[in-house]
Protein backbone atom coordinates (compact mmCIF):
# COMPACT_ATOMS: atom_id res chain seq x y z
CA UNK A 1 0.00 0.00 0.00
CA UNK A 2 1.12 3.67 -1.32
CA UNK A 3 2.36 6.37 1.00
CA UNK A 4 -0.19 9.44 -0.09
CA UNK A 5 3.30 10.99 -0.62
CA UNK A 6 4.09 8.20 -2.74
CA UNK A 7 1.05 8.11 -4.90
CA UNK A 8 1.26 12.41 -4.85
CA UNK A 9 5.20 11.83 -6.28
CA UNK A 10 4.15 9.29 -8.74
CA UNK A 11 1.14 11.47 -9.93
CA UNK A 12 4.01 14.23 -10.41
CA UNK A 13 6.40 12.09 -12.04
CA UNK A 14 3.26 10.81 -14.64
CA UNK A 15 2.91 14.39 -15.77
CA UNK A 16 6.99 14.97 -15.93
CA UNK A 17 6.76 12.15 -18.04
CA UNK A 18 3.78 13.58 -20.22
CA UNK A 19 6.46 16.79 -20.97
CA UNK A 20 9.42 15.25 -21.10
CA UNK A 21 7.54 13.42 -24.54
CA UNK A 22 6.48 16.51 -25.61
CA UNK A 23 10.10 17.82 -25.52
CA UNK A 24 11.32 14.88 -26.79
CA UNK A 25 9.09 14.97 -29.97
CA UNK A 26 10.13 18.63 -30.53
CA UNK A 27 13.88 18.63 -29.57
CA UNK A 28 14.45 14.62 -29.70
CA UNK A 29 15.67 12.75 -26.56
CA UNK A 30 19.04 13.01 -27.41
CA UNK A 31 18.44 17.16 -27.19
CA UNK A 32 15.54 17.38 -24.47
CA UNK A 33 16.92 20.02 -22.51
CA UNK A 34 14.90 18.16 -19.80
CA UNK A 35 17.23 15.42 -19.76
CA UNK A 36 20.27 17.35 -19.26
CA UNK A 37 19.05 19.93 -16.43
CA UNK A 38 22.23 18.79 -14.18
CA UNK A 39 24.34 19.75 -17.03
CA UNK A 40 22.99 22.90 -18.46
CA UNK A 41 23.19 23.90 -14.72
CA UNK A 42 27.23 23.53 -15.23
CA UNK A 43 26.88 25.18 -18.16
CA UNK A 44 24.85 28.44 -16.99
CA UNK A 45 27.59 28.48 -13.75
CA UNK A 46 30.67 28.34 -16.24
CA UNK A 47 29.15 31.28 -18.26
CA UNK A 48 28.84 33.31 -15.07
CA UNK A 49 32.33 32.49 -14.01
CA UNK A 50 33.91 33.29 -17.89
CA UNK A 51 31.76 36.44 -18.16
CA UNK A 52 32.20 37.47 -14.56
CA UNK A 53 36.31 37.29 -14.95
CA UNK A 54 36.07 39.97 -17.88
CA UNK A 55 33.95 42.11 -16.14
CA UNK A 56 35.33 42.29 -13.17
CA UNK A 57 38.86 43.24 -14.99
CA UNK A 58 36.90 46.82 -15.63
CA UNK A 59 35.27 46.97 -12.42
CA UNK A 60 36.30 49.42 -9.74
CA UNK A 61 35.73 48.09 -6.22
CA UNK A 62 34.97 51.25 -4.53
CA UNK A 63 31.92 52.65 -3.83
CA UNK A 64 32.31 55.91 -5.86
CA UNK A 65 33.50 54.04 -8.91
CA UNK A 66 31.21 50.86 -8.93
CA UNK A 67 28.48 52.46 -10.46
CA UNK A 68 30.36 54.29 -13.45
CA UNK A 69 32.54 51.24 -14.05
CA UNK A 70 29.67 49.57 -14.52
CA UNK A 71 27.92 51.76 -16.59
CA UNK A 72 31.09 52.81 -18.78
CA UNK A 73 30.63 49.18 -20.43
CA UNK A 74 27.93 50.21 -22.37
CA UNK A 75 31.05 52.45 -24.51
CA UNK A 76 32.81 49.33 -25.35
CA UNK A 77 33.19 48.64 -29.22
CA UNK A 78 30.14 46.48 -31.09
CA UNK A 79 28.14 45.84 -28.08
CA UNK A 80 30.60 43.55 -26.20
CA UNK A 81 29.50 44.94 -22.73
CA UNK A 82 26.34 44.79 -23.58
CA UNK A 83 26.85 41.19 -24.32
CA UNK A 84 28.76 40.80 -20.96
CA UNK A 85 26.96 41.89 -18.82
CA UNK A 86 23.47 40.40 -20.32
CA UNK A 87 25.19 37.05 -20.24
CA UNK A 88 25.65 37.25 -16.71
CA UNK A 89 22.25 38.41 -15.58
CA UNK A 90 20.74 36.03 -18.11
CA UNK A 91 22.60 33.03 -17.37
CA UNK A 92 21.92 33.42 -13.19
CA UNK A 93 18.67 33.34 -13.85
CA UNK A 94 19.09 30.01 -16.45
CA UNK A 95 21.00 28.75 -13.26
CA UNK A 96 18.29 29.54 -10.89
CA UNK A 97 15.62 27.72 -13.20
CA UNK A 98 17.64 24.73 -14.24
CA UNK A 99 18.35 23.85 -10.43
CA UNK A 100 14.38 24.29 -9.61
CA UNK A 101 14.05 21.84 -12.37
CA UNK A 102 16.55 19.64 -11.67
CA UNK A 103 15.66 19.17 -8.31
CA UNK A 104 12.16 18.85 -8.97
CA UNK A 105 13.02 15.89 -11.45
CA UNK A 106 15.40 14.13 -9.39
CA UNK A 107 12.64 13.97 -6.47
CA UNK A 108 9.65 12.93 -8.99
CA UNK A 109 12.54 9.66 -9.77
CA UNK A 110 12.78 9.30 -6.29
CA UNK A 111 16.40 10.29 -6.62
CA UNK A 112 16.36 11.80 -2.58
CA UNK A 113 16.64 8.32 -1.41
CA UNK A 114 19.29 5.05 -0.89
CA UNK A 115 22.34 5.23 -2.28
CA UNK A 116 21.82 8.47 -4.39
CA UNK A 117 21.11 10.75 -0.66
CA UNK A 118 24.64 11.66 -0.56
CA UNK A 119 24.37 13.90 -4.03
CA UNK A 120 20.91 15.15 -2.64
CA UNK A 121 22.17 16.03 0.76
CA UNK A 122 25.63 18.05 -1.05
CA UNK A 123 23.22 19.29 -3.78
CA UNK A 124 20.62 21.10 -1.10
CA UNK A 125 23.41 23.70 0.07
CA UNK A 126 23.89 24.57 -3.30
CA UNK A 127 20.43 26.15 -3.64
CA UNK A 128 21.85 28.86 -0.74
CA UNK A 129 24.74 29.42 -2.65
CA UNK A 130 23.18 30.18 -5.79
CA UNK A 131 20.79 32.79 -4.49
CA UNK A 132 23.22 34.81 -1.85
CA UNK A 133 25.66 35.00 -4.27
CA UNK A 134 22.99 36.00 -7.37
CA UNK A 135 22.18 38.51 -4.77
CA UNK A 136 25.15 39.70 -3.76
CA UNK A 137 26.10 40.49 -7.23
CA UNK A 138 23.17 43.14 -7.65
CA UNK A 139 24.61 45.17 -4.28
CA UNK A 140 28.24 45.99 -6.20
CA UNK A 141 26.64 47.52 -9.32
CA UNK A 142 25.15 50.08 -5.93
CA UNK A 143 22.59 51.66 -8.37
CA UNK A 144 19.23 52.01 -6.94
CA UNK A 145 18.54 48.44 -6.85
CA UNK A 146 21.94 47.34 -5.20
CA UNK A 147 20.53 49.58 -2.66
CA UNK A 148 17.38 48.67 -2.51
CA UNK A 149 18.62 44.99 -2.39
CA UNK A 150 21.06 45.42 0.31
CA UNK A 151 18.50 47.68 2.71
CA UNK A 152 15.94 44.86 2.55
CA UNK A 153 18.69 42.24 2.71
CA UNK A 154 19.85 43.65 5.93
CA UNK A 155 16.28 44.23 7.64
CA UNK A 156 15.47 40.99 6.72
CA UNK A 157 18.42 39.12 8.36
CA UNK A 158 17.73 41.76 11.28
CA UNK A 159 14.72 40.27 12.12
CA UNK A 160 16.99 36.85 13.64
CA UNK A 161 17.22 37.44 17.16
CA UNK A 162 21.20 37.30 17.06
CA UNK A 163 21.64 40.38 15.26
CA UNK A 164 18.46 42.74 16.05
CA UNK A 165 18.85 45.27 14.06
CA UNK A 166 22.90 45.68 14.00
CA UNK A 167 23.23 45.55 10.04
CA UNK A 168 20.48 48.60 9.16
CA UNK A 169 22.62 50.94 10.71
CA UNK A 170 25.10 50.36 7.85
CA UNK A 171 22.40 52.01 6.23
CA UNK A 172 21.06 55.14 7.80
CA UNK A 173 22.98 58.15 6.15
CA UNK A 174 24.55 59.01 3.76
CA UNK A 175 28.03 58.21 3.19
CA UNK A 176 27.39 55.24 5.79
CA UNK A 177 28.18 52.72 3.37
CA UNK A 178 32.40 53.06 3.23
CA UNK A 179 34.47 51.10 0.65
CA UNK A 180 35.68 48.70 3.92
CA UNK A 181 31.92 47.70 3.66
CA UNK A 182 31.74 47.28 -0.12
CA UNK A 183 34.78 45.07 -0.03
CA UNK A 184 32.47 42.79 2.27
CA UNK A 185 29.75 43.13 -1.14
CA UNK A 186 32.25 41.95 -3.67
CA UNK A 187 33.45 39.26 -1.36
CA UNK A 188 30.09 38.04 -0.75
CA UNK A 189 29.90 38.13 -4.69
CA UNK A 190 32.63 36.75 -5.65
CA UNK A 191 33.92 34.03 -2.12
CA UNK A 192 30.55 32.76 -2.49
CA UNK A 193 30.31 31.29 -6.04
CA UNK A 194 34.64 29.87 -4.95
CA UNK A 195 32.70 27.80 -2.05
CA UNK A 196 29.74 26.57 -4.85
CA UNK A 197 32.92 25.64 -7.05
CA UNK A 198 33.88 23.17 -4.20
CA UNK A 199 30.13 22.40 -3.61
CA UNK A 200 29.82 21.29 -7.07
CA UNK A 201 32.57 19.17 -7.19
CA UNK A 202 31.69 17.40 -4.29
CA UNK A 203 28.00 16.54 -4.90
CA UNK A 204 29.18 14.62 -8.42
CA UNK A 205 32.36 12.99 -6.90
CA UNK A 206 30.53 10.03 -6.49
CA UNK A 207 29.42 9.91 -9.91
CA UNK A 208 31.65 8.49 -12.81
CA UNK A 209 31.71 10.42 -16.00
CA UNK A 210 29.49 13.26 -14.90
CA UNK A 211 28.15 15.67 -17.73
CA UNK A 212 29.33 19.42 -16.89
CA UNK A 213 28.32 20.33 -20.65
CA UNK A 214 25.37 19.56 -22.56
CA UNK A 215 25.82 18.09 -26.43
CA UNK A 216 27.18 20.50 -28.28
CA UNK A 217 23.96 21.74 -30.24
CA UNK A 218 21.97 22.15 -27.46
CA UNK A 219 24.83 23.92 -25.65
CA UNK A 220 25.59 26.28 -29.36
CA UNK A 221 21.67 26.73 -28.73
CA UNK A 222 21.21 27.53 -25.11
CA UNK A 223 24.43 29.98 -25.66
CA UNK A 224 22.95 31.66 -29.14
CA UNK A 225 19.63 32.18 -27.18
CA UNK A 226 21.58 34.06 -24.25
CA UNK A 227 23.31 36.42 -26.30
CA UNK A 228 19.96 37.19 -28.72
CA UNK A 229 18.13 37.47 -25.37
CA UNK A 230 21.52 40.06 -24.33
CA UNK A 231 21.29 42.32 -26.96
CA UNK A 232 17.68 42.64 -27.68
CA UNK A 233 16.88 43.02 -23.93
CA UNK A 234 19.60 44.42 -22.24
CA UNK A 235 20.54 44.47 -18.88
CA UNK A 236 20.77 48.71 -17.35
CA UNK A 237 21.40 50.07 -14.03
CA UNK A 238 19.20 52.59 -11.91
CA UNK A 239 20.38 55.58 -11.08
CA UNK A 240 23.09 55.62 -8.84
CA UNK A 241 22.36 54.82 -5.20
CA UNK A 242 21.68 57.67 -2.40
CA UNK A 243 20.66 56.77 0.48
CA UNK A 244 18.95 60.21 0.89
CA UNK A 245 16.30 59.21 -1.35
CA UNK A 246 13.96 56.22 -1.36
CA UNK A 247 13.89 54.25 -4.95
CA UNK A 248 10.37 55.01 -6.48
CA UNK A 249 10.23 52.68 -9.22
CA UNK A 250 12.38 49.42 -9.52
CA UNK A 251 12.82 46.70 -12.29
CA UNK A 252 12.90 43.53 -10.36
CA UNK A 253 14.55 40.30 -11.44
CA UNK A 254 11.87 38.29 -10.08
CA UNK A 255 13.39 34.70 -10.41
CA UNK A 256 16.76 36.39 -8.87
CA UNK A 257 15.32 38.92 -6.59
CA UNK A 258 12.20 37.36 -5.36
CA UNK A 259 12.39 37.38 -1.56
CA UNK A 260 12.05 41.09 -0.78
CA UNK A 261 8.48 41.47 -2.23
CA UNK A 262 7.95 38.28 -0.29
CA UNK A 263 9.29 39.68 2.94
CA UNK A 264 7.06 43.34 1.88
CA UNK A 265 4.20 40.99 1.32
CA UNK A 266 4.43 39.26 4.47
CA UNK A 267 6.92 39.77 7.11
CA UNK A 268 10.91 39.09 8.00
CA UNK A 269 9.79 36.96 10.59
CA UNK A 270 7.76 34.34 8.09
CA UNK A 271 9.87 34.30 5.10
CA UNK A 272 12.46 33.02 7.97
CA UNK A 273 9.98 30.61 8.81
CA UNK A 274 9.02 29.41 4.91
CA UNK A 275 13.22 29.14 4.44
CA UNK A 276 13.57 27.24 7.47
CA UNK A 277 11.11 24.94 6.91
CA UNK A 278 11.80 24.32 3.14
CA UNK A 279 15.45 24.10 4.12
CA UNK A 280 14.22 21.00 6.86
CA UNK A 281 12.27 19.33 4.32
CA UNK A 282 14.92 19.27 1.63
CA UNK A 283 17.44 17.40 4.61
CA UNK A 284 14.53 15.30 5.91
CA UNK A 285 13.19 14.27 2.12
CA UNK A 286 16.33 11.34 1.97
CA UNK A 287 15.36 9.91 5.21
CA UNK A 288 11.97 9.11 4.79
CA UNK A 289 10.31 5.27 4.80
CA UNK A 290 11.43 3.93 1.42
CA UNK A 291 10.55 1.18 -0.75
CA UNK A 292 13.49 -2.33 0.35
CA UNK A 293 16.32 -1.51 -1.28
CA UNK A 294 17.70 -3.86 -4.33
CA UNK A 295 20.52 -6.13 -3.42
CA UNK A 296 23.62 -5.00 -4.53
CA UNK A 297 26.54 -6.87 -6.57
CA UNK A 298 28.69 -9.73 -5.57
CA UNK A 299 32.34 -10.27 -6.33
CA UNK A 300 33.48 -14.17 -7.05
CA UNK A 301 37.34 -14.05 -6.25
CA UNK A 302 37.76 -16.86 -8.11
CA UNK A 303 36.33 -16.05 -11.72
CA UNK A 304 37.43 -12.22 -11.03
CA UNK A 305 40.48 -12.04 -13.13
CA UNK A 306 41.04 -7.93 -12.69
CA UNK A 307 40.13 -6.76 -15.84
CA UNK A 308 38.53 -3.68 -14.57
CA UNK A 309 35.57 -3.51 -16.97
CA UNK A 310 32.97 -3.63 -14.12
CA UNK A 311 35.39 -0.68 -12.54
CA UNK A 312 35.40 1.52 -15.92
CA UNK A 313 31.00 1.09 -16.35
CA UNK A 314 29.63 1.49 -12.93
CA UNK A 315 27.68 4.54 -13.34
CA UNK A 316 28.13 5.58 -9.43
CA UNK A 317 31.82 4.56 -8.49
CA UNK A 318 30.58 1.79 -6.15
CA UNK A 319 33.42 -0.67 -7.54
CA UNK A 320 37.00 0.05 -6.71
CA UNK A 321 40.51 -2.58 -7.58
CA UNK A 322 41.70 -3.84 -4.97
CA UNK A 323 44.90 -6.81 -4.43
CA UNK A 324 43.50 -10.29 -5.69
CA UNK A 325 44.09 -12.65 -2.43
CA UNK A 326 46.16 -14.82 -4.92
CA UNK A 327 49.13 -12.51 -4.54
CA UNK A 328 50.93 -15.31 -7.06
CA UNK A 329 48.96 -13.96 -9.75
CA UNK A 330 49.89 -10.77 -9.19
CA UNK A 331 46.54 -9.26 -10.37
CA UNK A 332 44.01 -6.95 -8.95
CA UNK A 333 40.30 -7.92 -7.82
CA UNK A 334 36.83 -5.96 -7.87
CA UNK A 335 35.47 -4.81 -4.44
CA UNK A 336 31.93 -3.43 -4.37
CA UNK A 337 30.92 -0.58 -1.68
CA UNK A 338 27.25 -1.59 -0.56
CA UNK A 339 26.69 1.90 0.28
CA UNK A 340 27.27 3.08 -3.61
CA UNK A 341 25.73 0.06 -5.04
CA UNK A 342 22.93 0.97 -7.12
CA UNK A 343 21.84 -2.26 -7.94
CA UNK A 344 21.36 -1.98 -11.57
CA UNK A 345 23.66 -5.00 -13.00
CA UNK A 346 25.34 -2.88 -15.03
CA UNK A 347 28.96 -4.47 -13.99
CA UNK A 348 27.34 -8.17 -14.69
CA UNK A 349 26.86 -6.64 -18.40
CA UNK A 350 30.33 -5.93 -18.34
CA UNK A 351 32.37 -9.15 -17.12
CA UNK A 352 33.85 -10.96 -20.12
CA UNK A 353 33.35 -14.09 -17.96
CA UNK A 354 30.34 -14.42 -19.77
CA UNK A 355 31.44 -15.63 -23.25
CA UNK A 356 29.95 -17.73 -25.50
CA UNK A 357 33.15 -20.00 -25.92
CA UNK A 358 32.19 -21.14 -22.59
CA UNK A 359 30.69 -24.95 -22.06
CA UNK A 360 30.58 -25.29 -18.38
CA UNK A 361 27.48 -26.30 -17.52
CA UNK A 362 26.95 -23.35 -14.77
CA UNK A 363 27.91 -19.69 -15.64
CA UNK A 364 29.18 -18.21 -12.67
CA UNK A 365 30.96 -14.73 -13.68
CA UNK A 366 33.38 -12.14 -11.74
CA UNK A 367 30.67 -9.85 -10.45
CA UNK A 368 26.78 -10.85 -10.41
CA UNK A 369 23.47 -9.76 -9.52
CA UNK A 370 22.28 -11.59 -6.61
CA UNK A 371 18.62 -11.87 -7.16
CA UNK A 372 18.64 -12.20 -11.22
CA UNK A 373 22.22 -13.94 -11.80
CA UNK A 374 24.05 -14.26 -15.41
CA UNK A 375 23.55 -17.91 -15.17
CA UNK A 376 19.96 -18.14 -13.73
CA UNK A 377 18.79 -15.81 -16.72
CA UNK A 378 20.62 -18.21 -19.04
CA UNK A 379 18.53 -21.32 -17.50
CA UNK A 380 15.35 -18.93 -18.37
CA UNK A 381 16.66 -17.83 -21.66
CA UNK A 382 17.09 -22.12 -22.80
CA UNK A 383 14.12 -22.71 -20.85
CA UNK A 384 11.84 -20.41 -22.60
CA UNK A 385 13.10 -20.81 -26.34
CA UNK A 386 12.65 -24.99 -25.68
CA UNK A 387 8.81 -24.72 -24.45
CA UNK A 388 8.31 -21.89 -26.93
CA UNK A 389 4.74 -22.15 -29.21
CA UNK A 390 6.58 -20.84 -31.70
CA UNK A 391 9.41 -23.02 -33.56
CA UNK A 392 11.47 -19.95 -33.95
CA UNK A 393 9.94 -17.18 -31.27
CA UNK A 394 11.44 -13.91 -30.81
CA UNK A 395 13.46 -13.10 -27.71
CA UNK A 396 12.99 -9.58 -26.08
CA UNK A 397 15.68 -8.12 -23.60
CA UNK A 398 13.50 -5.31 -21.57
CA UNK A 399 14.31 -3.16 -18.67
CA UNK A 400 12.03 -3.14 -15.19
CA UNK A 401 12.64 1.29 -15.85
CA UNK A 402 11.61 1.70 -19.20
CA UNK A 403 8.54 0.64 -21.50
CA UNK A 404 6.86 -2.28 -20.07
CA UNK A 405 7.62 -5.78 -21.97
CA UNK A 406 5.15 -8.03 -20.32
CA UNK A 407 2.63 -6.46 -22.55
CA UNK A 408 4.03 -8.00 -25.60
CA UNK A 409 3.47 -11.27 -24.87
CA UNK A 410 2.56 -13.47 -28.19
CA UNK A 411 3.09 -16.76 -29.61
CA UNK A 412 6.07 -16.04 -30.97
CA UNK A 413 7.73 -13.60 -28.43
CA UNK A 414 9.81 -14.40 -25.70
CA UNK A 415 10.07 -11.43 -23.02
CA UNK A 416 13.00 -10.81 -20.05
CA UNK A 417 12.43 -7.45 -18.03
CA UNK A 418 16.16 -7.24 -16.72
CA UNK A 419 17.34 -4.70 -13.69
CA UNK A 420 18.70 -2.77 -16.40
CA UNK A 421 19.14 -3.24 -20.02
CA UNK A 422 23.21 -2.48 -19.87
CA UNK A 423 22.42 -6.05 -17.12
CA UNK A 424 22.51 -7.99 -20.65
CA UNK A 425 26.02 -9.40 -21.68
CA UNK A 426 26.10 -8.99 -25.57
CA UNK A 427 26.97 -13.13 -26.03
CA UNK A 428 23.00 -13.73 -24.67
CA UNK A 429 22.24 -12.34 -28.27
CA UNK A 430 24.12 -14.59 -29.32
CA UNK A 431 23.03 -17.60 -27.12
CA UNK A 432 19.15 -16.58 -27.91
CA UNK A 433 20.32 -17.47 -31.62
CA UNK A 434 22.05 -20.96 -30.68
CA UNK A 435 18.88 -21.70 -28.34
CA UNK A 436 16.66 -21.37 -31.69
CA UNK A 437 15.42 -17.58 -31.30
CA UNK A 438 14.81 -16.29 -34.66
CA UNK A 439 15.66 -12.61 -33.88
CA UNK A 440 16.37 -10.91 -30.39
CA UNK A 441 15.20 -7.51 -29.73
CA UNK A 442 17.22 -5.75 -27.10
CA UNK A 443 15.30 -2.45 -26.00
CA UNK A 444 16.75 0.36 -23.91
CA UNK A 445 15.61 3.48 -22.64
CA UNK A 446 15.61 6.30 -24.17
CA UNK A 447 18.85 8.42 -24.86
CA UNK A 448 19.28 10.55 -21.65
CA UNK A 449 16.97 9.05 -19.57
CA UNK A 450 18.36 5.80 -18.26
CA UNK A 451 17.43 5.20 -14.24
CA UNK A 452 21.29 4.58 -13.98
CA UNK A 453 22.52 7.18 -16.20
CA UNK A 454 24.68 4.91 -18.34
CA UNK A 455 22.81 1.27 -19.24
CA UNK A 456 21.03 2.51 -22.52
CA UNK A 457 24.67 4.13 -23.69
CA UNK A 458 27.03 0.88 -22.43
CA UNK A 459 24.13 -1.53 -24.16
CA UNK A 460 24.53 0.55 -27.14
CA UNK A 461 28.53 0.52 -27.67
CA UNK A 462 28.39 -3.14 -26.73
CA UNK A 463 25.80 -4.01 -29.43
CA UNK A 464 27.64 -2.24 -31.65
CA UNK A 465 30.90 -3.54 -31.25
CA UNK A 466 32.41 -0.18 -29.52
CA UNK A 467 32.70 -1.55 -26.13
CA UNK A 468 34.29 -4.13 -24.40
CA UNK A 469 32.79 -6.79 -24.40
CA UNK A 470 31.03 -6.50 -27.69
CA UNK A 471 28.59 -8.71 -30.14
CA UNK A 472 30.72 -10.60 -31.84
CA UNK A 473 31.04 -9.97 -35.78
CA UNK A 474 29.55 -13.19 -36.45
CA UNK A 475 26.19 -12.27 -35.19
CA UNK A 476 23.62 -11.72 -37.92
CA UNK A 477 22.81 -7.99 -38.29
CA UNK A 478 19.34 -8.76 -39.59
CA UNK A 479 18.51 -10.71 -36.24
CA UNK A 480 19.25 -8.37 -34.07
CA UNK A 481 17.09 -5.02 -33.05
CA UNK A 482 17.91 -2.21 -30.78
CA UNK A 483 15.52 -0.01 -29.99
CA UNK A 484 15.08 2.96 -27.27
CA UNK A 485 11.65 2.84 -25.49
CA UNK A 486 11.42 4.72 -21.86
CA UNK A 487 8.37 4.34 -19.63
CA UNK A 488 5.02 4.65 -21.65
CA UNK A 489 6.90 4.10 -24.87
CA UNK A 490 5.50 0.73 -25.04
CA UNK A 491 3.97 1.79 -28.89
CA UNK A 492 7.62 2.65 -30.23
CA UNK A 493 8.52 -1.03 -28.55
CA UNK A 494 5.56 -2.66 -30.40
CA UNK A 495 6.87 -0.95 -33.51
CA UNK A 496 10.61 -2.11 -33.09
CA UNK A 497 9.00 -5.61 -32.30
CA UNK A 498 7.31 -5.75 -35.90
CA UNK A 499 10.13 -4.59 -37.89
CA UNK A 500 12.18 -7.26 -36.20
CA UNK A 501 9.86 -10.04 -36.82
CA UNK A 502 9.06 -9.05 -40.73
CA UNK A 503 12.46 -8.95 -41.05
CA UNK A 504 13.62 -12.30 -39.57
CA UNK A 505 10.05 -13.46 -41.97
CA UNK A 506 11.53 -12.36 -44.90
CA UNK A 507 14.85 -13.68 -43.90
CA UNK A 508 13.54 -16.81 -43.41
CA UNK A 509 11.63 -16.88 -46.67
CA UNK A 510 14.76 -16.38 -48.47
CA UNK A 511 16.05 -19.25 -46.88
CA UNK A 512 13.25 -21.41 -47.93
CA UNK A 513 11.49 -21.32 -51.34
CA UNK A 514 9.09 -23.35 -50.11
CA UNK A 515 7.94 -21.60 -47.47
CA UNK A 516 8.20 -18.77 -50.12
CA UNK A 517 5.43 -19.92 -52.18
CA UNK A 518 3.37 -21.00 -49.00
CA UNK A 519 3.68 -17.45 -48.04
CA UNK A 520 2.39 -16.13 -51.20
Amino acid sequence: MHSPTANFRQHGLNAWRAVEGAFDAAFTSRLNPLRHLGAIGFLAFWLLVASGVVLFIVFDTSVTGAWRSIEELVRLPFGVGRLLRGLHRYSADVLVIVMVLHGLREWLHGHALGFRRFHWLTGVPLIGFVFVGAIGGFWINWDQLGQFSAIATAEWLDALPLLAGSLARNFLAEGAVSDRLFSLFVFVHIGVPLLMLFGLWFHIQRITRAAVLPPRPLTLGLLATLVLLALASPVASHAPAALARVPEQLRLDWILLFVHPLVDATSPVFVWALVGAGAALLFVLPFLPQPPRSAVAVVDAHNCNGCKRCFVDCPYAAVTMVPHPNQRLGRTLAQVDADLCAGCGICAGACPSSTPFRSAAQLVTGIDMPQLTVNALRQRLQQAVSQSPAARPLVLFGCDHGARCDGLTAPDVTPFSLLCTGQLPPSFVEYALRDGAAGVLVAACREGGCEFRLGERWTAERLAGAREPHLRDGVPAQRLELVFAGPGDEDELARGLERLRQRVRTLTLDIDPALRLHHA
